[in-house]
């Protein structure tokens, strides 16, 4: 067996393996293989990349190479291990950054050691010259745009900016004109390739990936980022056409076909249009009364939860980004257990954009080790409200907002959400009365059959697990014992 075909073999292997890590990574029950799989490709394919590229260079650049993928490999895993879950949206945003980023250094290599240096007609073909420019310009666009906006939708999500969409006057007829643009400067390059369009069309493709999620409100951020993950996609294939890397083009068309897919389940989710979505056209400012309170709140404490709680015939809990800035998953997790042993019916109902990430909030339960089978999606629990003695809303606002059924005129209207409102009693932890991340006011907080519990959500779930296992009567008889023999 050949080095080529050895490699080739290889790359067929790797490939099968991002399948295999895609389908692995599509439930609950397998995500873990799934991540083993997706290691394991890209360690083959790394290697292979490797052994292929030292039939035609020097030691010395293989060992420049290898000592790259080390010292990535090295920020990756201290990166990976201080991370957050909070600030896994972000790190995220960041990664596609870096994919865009290496598209553009790609498209500009190829152009300087290729057009720039008169060898296009020998080392392409010059009936396939052409091509070759397209490659070179379409895949620079793509790589840019997906670089600045994988930076704007971190600097959101990272509330380093404001989350409030950008709203220049004549936005579309802006995102438009770049598009157009590209289309003429791509054919122009393509007859005549030259230096100044090659960076015409790099500083348009930055300013529209700028735009084009700064147009973007905070509430769409989790959209954002699954379509970012699929832009960051196919600058890889791009990529790959350019290097003639195969695996390449075939793991970026996977990447770019299953965030667009995600993408587009999501925008079912909230009721948004796909093609908005890719066009940044859907980012809507809240009204400025979006945060003035609507009627009077009533408030609980921990220990009338757990009475409510120890009563319920069924609760249901619905998490938000609050659960996870809070860490509040494994007392929730204890407090899921308690309760069923008491022969509550426990279930979850999971929102497709709860938190700021796809699958954010599966992931933390996942990890205090809530069982797979009493999670469920919006559709499958949505229906079940009605007949439910409790509801937990733990760090969620926008994916409960009432507003978004009753209120045509909401930015958020016409959102299918977590209808939480029509269950007997409804518990909302939050530390105060503030909007939600789409900055609109949630009319459930003033219902009738809603309290509010305020303050940090992982306290008040380990308040209330005290109140039902009897840890807080013991420890309220004995301060009062304290107080009195003080007072004496």
């Amino acid at each position: 067996m050949t080095s080529l075909t050895a490699s080739h073999a290889a790359d067929l292997v790797a490939a099968l393996l991002f399948i295999l890590s895609l389908a692995g990574l599509s439930q609950h029950r397998t995500s873990r293989s799934g991540v083993v799989y997706g290691i394991a490709g890209m360690a083959l394919a790394l290697v292979a990349t490797v052994v292929m590229a030292a039939q035609s260079i020097t030691a010395g650049a293989v060992a420049l190479i290898v000592l790259a993928m080390a010292l990535g490999a090295a920020i990756g895993l201290w990166r990976a291990r201080r991370v957050e879950m909070t600030q896994m949206p972000e790190l995220i945003a960041v990664l596609h950054s870096f994919v865009g980023l290496a598209a553009v250094l790609v498209g500009w290599n190829s152009y300087l050691e290729v057009e720039a240096h008169g060898t296009a007609q020998t080392r392409i073909g010059a009936d396939l010259l052409g091509i070759h420019h397209a490659e070179v310009f379409i895949g620079i666009f793509i790589g840019a745009v997906t670089f600045t906006g994988s930076i704007v939708a971190f600097l959101k999500l990272s509330a380093r900016i404001k989350s409030r969409p950008l709203m220049l006057p004549g936005k579309n007829a802006l995102n438009i004109g770049a598009l157009v643009a590209f289309v003429a400067l791509t054919v122009w390059f393509t007859v005549s390739p030259d230096l100044p369009l090659m960076i015409a069309v790099t500083a348009l493709a930055l300013a529209l990936g700028w735009h084009l999620v700064a147009s973007i409100g905070g509430g769409d951020m989790p959209v954002v980022v699954s379509m970012l993950n699929s832009y960051s996609g196919w600058a890889a294939a791009a990529a790959g056409f350019l290097l003639d890397n195969n695996l390449l083009i075939v793991t970026g068309a996977l990447v770019g076909s299953s965030g667009a897919y995600l993408s587009y389940i999501m925008c079912k989710a909230m009721n948004r249009s796909f093609l908005s979505v890719i066009a940044g056209g859907f980012g809507i400012e809240a009204p400025s009364g979006g945060k003035e309170e609507q009627g009077e709140h009533r408030e609980v404490r921990a220990a009338e939860a757990a009475e409510m709680l120890a009563r319920a015939r069924s609760v249901i809990i619905t998490p938000g980004y609050g659960m996870a800035v809070a860490q509040a998953q494994h007392p929730v997790a204890e407090l899921t257990r308690q309760l069923r042993q008491r022969g509550v019916d426990v279930r979850f109902g999971v929102h497709p954009v709860a938190g700021r990430l796809p699958g954010h909030m599966n992931v933390l339960l996942a990890e205090a080790k809530v069982p797979y089978d009493i999670v469920l999606e919006m559709d499958e629990i949505n229906d079940d409200f009605a007949d439910t003695s409790v509801v937990l809303v733990i760090g969620a606002n926008d994916t409960v907002n009432p507003a978004a059924t009753e209120d045509p005129s909401s930015p958020i209207a016409g959102m299918p959400v977590l209808r939480v409102w029509e269950a007997e009693h409804v518990i909302v932890f939050k530390r105060s009365m503030a909007s939600g991340y789409a900055g609109v006011q949630n009319p459930l907080f003033f219902r009738e059959n809603s309290s509010m519990l305020f303050g940090d959500a992982k306290q008040s779930v380990e308040e209330i697990l005290r109140a039902l296992t009897g840890d807080g009567r013991h420890q309220e008889s004995a301060a009062t014992r304290q107080a009195t023999t003080a007072g004496r």
